[in-house]
């Protein structure tokens, strides 16, 4: 996409997703189980976040199409297939049993 703006733009989901709901989301797509421990005694800093889309649909006329789930799945077999071409992980259970 080309544009001569130069400034920030938020990009995102425009649905509000706390913090717990964010960390079961990559956790699931994941395949882990995981534990969370909340320091109740630390600053709470916000709950969730959403993106405010409507400069961006103004300025490029343009807004994500892609739901939060689909785009972090995909950004997670990315990153997962990157590490797996260097040696970083290992192959997945099946494909290692297969073998």
């Amino acid at each position: 996409m080309r544009s001569q703006h130069r400034d920030p733009l938020n990009v995102g989901t425009d649905r509000l997703v706390t913090v717990n709901e964010l960390v079961d989301l990559v956790a699931r797509i994941a395949d882990k189980t995981i534990r969370r421990r909340h320091d109740i005694s630390q600053p709470q800093g916000v709950r969730g976040r959403n993106s405010d889309n409507t400069r961006l649909r103004s300025v490029l006329g343009w807004e994500p199409r892609m739901a939060l789930e689909d785009g972090l799945a995909r950004t997670y077999r990315w990153i997962e297939s990157q590490l797996r071409l260097k040696g970083r992980i290992g192959l997945p259970p099946r494909t290692a049993a297969a073998r």
